[in-house]
């Protein structure tokens, strides 16, 4: 079943101790088919990949994808203690990132909530650490 939501997406990325914090409120659609969540949502020039459309898919708490398809091509692969190698396209070229999951927390069946914790980086060298926060509500 899909349904049209709300959601309120924090993003923290944490680089070279600076903090960097973006946050976007936007429509959303969530369904679910067996054990996953998937909310895919339209990116906008908040985000800087408008023209884009962001689909995150959870299962459970131990993996979770992040794709993004359109202006921008990317492909985040999320699992907890383990490190992925994934492409992420940005407007200026893409790359190839590793991802090491420390948490997802998916409690969105119960009270529409989920995080994500990893950290990125480049050919072996330290990006970021990030954290996604999701509220997720919904409308009518």
């Amino acid at each position: 079943m899909k349904k049209d939501v709300l959601i309120s997406l924090t993003s923290i990325q944490w680089q070279d101790d600076e903090k960097n914090e973006t946050e976007l409120l936007t429509r959303a659609s969530l369904s679910k088919t067996g054990s996953q969540n998937v909310i895919s949502y339209e990116d906008t020039s908040a985000t800087g990949f408008e023209g884009s459309v962001t689909t995150i898919t959870v299962d459970g708490d131990s993996s979770a994808s992040i794709i993004r398809r359109g202006t921008a091509n990317s492909v985040l692969s999320l699992e907890i203690g383990r490190k992925h190698y994934c492409q992420y396209g940005t407007p200026f070229g893409d790359m190839r990132i590793g991802v090491y999951t420390h948490a997802i927390d998916n409690t969105i069946d119960k009270d529409g909530r989920l995080y994500l914790k990893y950290t990125l980086d480049l050919n072996s060298s330290y990006l970021s650490d990030n954290e996604i926060i999701m509220n997720i509500k919904s409308y009518s």
